[in-house]
């Protein structure tokens, strides 16, 4: 399968809805789902933190996926943002082919 998940956590709904809107506007995801606010805990530069954050769920392709990974990292205000690909095994054949034609 050629088409990808993407995970990755904002600080808030704003700028989720930021990189979202512009992840989609510049043809470098077909949709990205906002999910409602988590609390993650983790370990930043030796400490165990803990924050509010927004996890976006973001649809691209192999292809488009380099340069996704690109523009995510430079919008993102995070140090070292969470951008992890995950490709997909299986799916509705009519969203996957949506998915692809909508990738610019």
């Amino acid at each position: 399968m050629n088409e990808w998940i993407v995970l990755c956590n904002a600080p808030d709904e704003a700028t989720a809805s930021r990189l979202a809107e512009t992840l989609v506007g510049e043809g470098l995801a077909a949709c990205v789902n906002l999910l409602a606010p988590c609390r993650s805990v983790y370990r930043w530069q030796g400490r165990v933190e803990t924050a509010s954050e927004v996890p976006m769920l973001i649809k691209t392709t192999a292809e488009r996926y380099p340069a996704l990974e690109a523009r995510l990292a430079e919008l993102h205000p995070y140090e070292v943002p969470e951008i992890v690909a995950l490709p997909l095994s299986a799916g509705l054949p009519a969203y996957l082919a949506w998915l692809a034609d909508s990738i610019a």
